[in-house]
């Protein structure tokens, strides 16, 4: 069986995880400490990031990109009769989610509201674009669920835990990604793709008191003093 090596809250690895559950594949999960990372870790992975895949024949994988090409390589593709070009078109737009993991994580980090506005204006950016490109099936592609919509799941699952959390909808304005989220979560892949305690790691860190979205995205909040940055707490 494939083993991943996760941190919890990673959405990279989310990425990974969410592409096996979509396809059935079973696997294994070991989570280390970013914080403390062990020296087998370090050893096998070039990066020292997560994720990681180790093959059943012990091969060592790294970057989330990589990682979801060899899945779909060695077993049956989500969406089937796609072209080439599609397939590249399907890759680009998977991009456009990737490149926003990061944003998101700081975004969702901000401790006052004039931060949060100004870091959320690359993944406003990037929600129109989507928006313009959503038909008007369920998912990306139509009513089949595809390798888009695996690559945006982790900026969709972790919006909707924000608004439930805090009220605030990064997703405000952009309806046919609103539907689009709702699809997704009701796919159930989103909770089976990450640990049973997902929800406290991520309320923990990202909604705790030194976030202003922790904080309950209090509209009338003044303005508070920078919280001390913790890092991106994703993946490295």
């Amino acid at each position: 069986m494939i083993k991943i090596i996760s941190f919890k809250i990673c959405p990279f690895v989310q990425r990974v995880t969410a592409m096996l559950e979509a396809k059935n594949v079973a696997y294994d999960v070991e989570y280390i400490s970013l914080s403390d990372k062990p020296d087998w870790f370090l050893e096998i992975s070039p990066t020292g990031q997560v994720p990681v895949l180790v093959t059943e024949n012990g091969t060592v994988l790294f970057e989330s990109d990589a990682i979801v090409e060899y899945i779909d390589d060695v077993t049956a593709p989500l969406q089937t009769d796609i072209s080439p070009e599609q397939r590249a078109v399907n890759r680009a737009w998977s991009y456009q989610a990737t490149k926003h993991y990061l944003v998101q994580c700081s975004t969702m980090q901000s401790a006052d509201k004039a931060t949060l506005d100004d870091r959320i204006r690359k993944l406003d950016a990037s929600f129109a674009r989507v928006e313009k490109q959503l038909g008007e099936g369920s998912f990306f592609a139509g009513e089949e669920l595809g390798n888009v919509d695996i690559a945006w799941l982790p900026l969709l699952h972790r919006a909707a835990i924000v608004e439930k959390q805090s009220g605030y909808d990064m997703l405000a304005g952009y309806p046919k990604v609103k539907a689009w989220q709702q699809a997704v979560l009701q796919t159930g892949i989103p909770a089976k793709s990450v640990p049973a305690d997902f929800d406290q790691k991520f309320s923990d860190f990202y909604l705790a008191e030194r976030t202003w979205l922790g904080r309950g995205a209090n509209l009338n909040e003044a303005p508070s003093a920078p919280a001390k940055s913790t890092g991106s707490g994703c993946c490295g």
